[in-house]
């Protein structure tokens, strides 16, 4: 039986003959080791405990942690536990499908609706080792930040759309709008290429939120860099916007 160390050196070697990423290269070996079954004999998630496709699975008792999202939860909205679901996934060999099949066969098959086909996906996918929390399936990272200030959405949404204005918060980033739908949506490509989209909302007539994707990251720690970056910007965007004496 291969043990994971051995399991791991093969992984390493594989991504040292093709590039690939650790995730994508554990992927592809993984798909190796068992022919993909038929989506008609796929079992009803409830008939069976998880069954463990490699050395280095995680027992059942971390599938919610490392999910992120608790059992109870799941179970409520979809029927089943994060057990049962990884479960009726490995039968089919679902670690090997790419991310938009895992979602479509969970809601086509099960009746799942699609954010919690989505939520069973990706989880399902951290607890299979494809990807990390904050990380998308071809090994890209992505930060998510939220902020609310006392300002009308459309000020909000100019201090982001307007050149002058953006760079009174901002700190000097180089950036290239894209695309800009007042006062809902804008697109920004990044100084490094990244991406960045922002969701605004109005939560009134003099308070707003804003919500920041920054997708395209190239490492956990830019990801984490860039998450700092957000939390301090948004403090200053804060102070920008706040009315005098509020």
């Amino acid at each position: 039986m291969t043990t994971q160390s051995d399991f791991k050196r093969l992984v390493r070697g594989r991504m040292q003959k093709t590039g690939e990423s650790y995730t994508a290269a554990r992927a592809r070996l993984l798909s190796k080791r068992a022919p993909r079954a038929s989506r008609a004999d796929a079992p009803v998630p409830s008939k069976a405990a998880a069954v463990p496709v490699d050395p280095a699975a995680p027992p059942p008792a971390e599938f919610a942690r490392i999910a992120g999202m608790a059992d109870e939860a799941l179970k409520a909205k979809t029927g089943c536990t994060w057990e049962k679901w990884v479960w009726a996934l490995d039968q089919v060999n679902a670690q090997a499908w790419p991310h938009k099949e895992i979602a479509t066969y969970v809601h086509e098959k099960y009746k799942v609706t699609g954010w919690w086909a989505q939520a069973v996906t990706v989880g399902y996918e951290r607890i299979r080792g494809l990807r990390e929390r904050g990380q998308r399936r071809s090994g890209a990272w992505e930060i998510s930040k939220s902020v609310t200030v006392a300002a009308p959405v459309g000020k909000l949404f100019r201090a982001f759309s307007q050149p002058g204005r953006r760079r009174e918060w901002l700190d000097g980033a180089k950036v290239v709008v894209r695309k800009a739908t007042p006062n809902k949506t804008i697109r920004i490509t990044w100084e490094d290429g990244s991406s960045v989209e922002g969701y605004f909302l109005a939560k009134g007539r003099s308070q707003s939120q804003v919500t920041v994707q920054h997708t395209r990251l190239a490492s956990r720690g830019a990801a984490d860099r860039m998450k700092t970056f957000w939390a301090e910007r948004f403090k200053e965007l804060t102070i920008h916007l706040t009315p005098p004496g509020a």
